[in-house]
């Protein structure tokens, strides 16, 4: 009778044990899910402000006022990479 009430312990504690190992498991994934979210929301971001920043209405007022300018068609010079030799 003894050993059947310390085989059904041990099992009820392996038991909670693995509940409990699974809650903290569970809870663990969503505090990563959560924080997945926050970064894929500050990647969001962080693209929105480079296509931003990379816009002509946003870098022509800043050249313009380092002194520079836009080149005159006839300034600009297209340069031709030559073509590979083949072997």
């Amino acid at each position: 009778m003894t050993v059947w009430l310390v085989f059904v312990l041990a099992v009820l504690a392996w038991v909670v044990a693995r509940q409990t190992s699974s809650h903290l498991t569970a809870r663990r994934l969503d505090e990563l899910r959560t924080e997945w979210s926050v970064h894929e929301a500050q990647r969001a971001d962080l693209i929105a402000r480079i296509r931003e920043a990379e816009s002509r209405a946003v870098l022509i007022p800043r050249a313009e006022s380092l002194g520079l300018r836009e080149p005159a068609d006839s300034e600009i010079v297209i340069l031709e990479a030559p073509a590979p030799r083949r072997q």
